[in-house]
């Protein structure tokens, strides 16, 4: 028995399928590339842990060079907080978590970083930092061409940071940016008027974020960027493949699943299905990759099951036989589980929590 298989018995013994795997191996070297990546572009690296949810990983991160975290819900900040990580950026508007108290809560135990992209978010923000008797840091998020959240000119941002500067319970912090990947032009032209604006309200960005793994390829291509937030490196996945950031061999994270059935020579049945690498294609074709088949092809789910066309198959799988599956999207098939398994060496070592996985505020 090769260690590859020896691995799948083990997994199947002690935990059965389906089952989501990590490889430490994998992440200590991704860790190590994004941190080089941004060392060398001059800016620091502030990973973003909606990936992982882990702080044992987030630790990790950290202890490579990083720059504290991003996250992307209050909740997953009260886990990291709760771990010992007090440098917290949360990357979104979070009016929920500032109208019920968390905000606050949580702003008295250490001084957060939050962002916003409009007056009733400061407002929540304001409300929160006198509760909490602490000023709270507050980056405005610009859109410069992705059409998610942001404001879109330049003299709107200069009007909330206006806004800050005027209210005693916040403190203007910097810019959040995600450009798109073919927007870092569109994005210096908007950053330089932006801090025209800036200089006439006397006023400083500390921190200029730019965001993404896929901006990699981008990365200090924005004068004045001080620090960049990816998140999906840490494990990688199809879409990053796809993008040509990673390759097979750097996807830490797979679904080791069994084939439960073999109804007859073109197709087959996986016991993981939209419950456990989800319904997320990112874009792709099929539901992810089977490494000891690559030409299999995962072509709908149900809840439990995921359903396999072999026909371009030369050799085809049997009933019983476990393989390993590369989700098209990696965070949110890490927050279908409470658990990952650990491996090295093709050995099982522990298990770790998602221990900040459904924190929906």
């Amino acid at each position: 028995m090769n260690s590859l298989d020896s691995l799948k018995s083990s997994i199947i013994s002690q935990f059965g399928t389906p089952c989501a795997v990590i490889d430490l191996d994998i992440i200590k070297k991704n860790i190590l590339r994004a941190q080089k990546i941004c060392d060398v572009a001059g800016v620091a690296n502030r990973p973003h842990i909606k990936t992982h949810k882990s702080p044992l990983l987030a630790k990790m991160q950290i202890d490579a060079g990083a720059r504290g975290i991003t996250c992307q819900k209050l909740g997953e900040a009260e886990v990291m907080a709760e771990a010992g990580i007090d440098d917290i950026l949360i990357a979104t508007n979070i009016l929920g978590a500032a109208k019920s108290g968390r905000l606050a809560n949580l702003q008295k135990r250490l001084p957060l970083k939050v962002c916003a992209d409009n007056q009733i978010s400061l407002r929540e923000y304001s409300i929160a930092a006198k509760a909490a008797n602490r000023p709270l840091d507050v980056l405005i998020e610009c859109d410069t061409g992705q059409k998610r959240a942001g404001v879109e000119e330049p003299k709107e941002a200069a009007r909330l940071i206006q806004l800050i500067l005027k209210d005693d319970w916040l403190k203007f912090t910097g810019l959040l940016y995600y450009p798109p990947l073919n927007g870092w032009e569109d994005t210096q032209v908007f950053h330089n008027s932006l801090t025209k604006m800036l200089d006439d309200l006397k006023v400083e960005a500390k921190i200029i974020s730019t965001g993404g793994t896929p901006n990699f390829a981008n990365i200090g291509k924005l004068t004045g960027a001080t620090e960049h937030r990816a998140g999906t490196c840490i494990f990688n996945d199809m879409m990053m493949v796809e993008d040509g950031f990673a390759q097979i061999t750097d996807c830490a994270f797979r679904v080791f699943t069994s084939v439960v059935s073999r109804a007859n020579d073109d197709r087959g049945i996986l016991d993981a299905g939209s419950k456990t690498l989800t319904s997320d294609t990112g874009g792709l074709q099929g539901y992810g990759y089977i490494t000891e088949y690559p030409e299999a092809k995962i072509i709908k789910f149900s809840e439990e099951h995921g359903f396999l066309n072999l026909t371009d198959c030369t050799k085809k799988p049997t009933v019983g036989e476990i393989v390993s599956v590369v989700p098209n999207h990696v965070c949110v098939a890490v927050n279908m589980v409470d658990q990952l398994v650990v491996v090295q060496n093709k050995r099982v070592m522990k298990t770790i929590p998602v221990a900040a996985r459904g924190m929906l505020v």
